[in-house]
């Protein structure tokens, strides 16, 4: 089993960053891929960014492209989030993920791919 948990969310002005954090325990994950998932108020739960378990291919959103950067460091078993300049639209409970399988990041854009997910953190961007 593996328990995940975020940190770093917060209240930012519209063109700031954030760092998330995902901290795991329980069983190391140097095998998993590892995704980042965001959830507003009245919408689904929407891929965001992953990376695969050797950390030398990654996956984004659209919407984020060229303004996140998701890494992982398995030594200390966690995987962050970089944000920067951070929209209104931005704004939602972030969640991070993780998969047993070592799948590839075209897989890893799908929530069912995913085996254990945190408590979620909230970001909020003001305009």
């Amino acid at each position: 089993q593996v328990q995940l948990v975020e940190s770093g969310g917060g209240l930012v002005q519209a063109g700031g960053s954030l760092r998330l954090s995902c901290a795991a325990s329980g069983r190391t994950f140097g095998s998993y891929g590892l995704g980042w998932f965001r959830q507003a108020p009245g919408k689904e739960r929407a891929f965001v960014a992953a990376i695969n378990w050797r950390g030398g291919s990654e996956v984004y959103a659209d919407s984020v492209k060229g303004r996140f950067t998701i890494s992982r460091d398995n030594a200390k078993n966690t995987v962050y989030l970089q944000m920067n300049s951070l929209k209104p639209e931005d704004t939602a409970v972030y969640y991070c993920a993780a998969n047993r399988f070592g799948l590839g990041t075209a897989d890893l854009v799908n929530t069912r791919r995913y085996d254990y997910w945190g408590q979620g953190t909230q970001v909020t961007v003001s305009s």
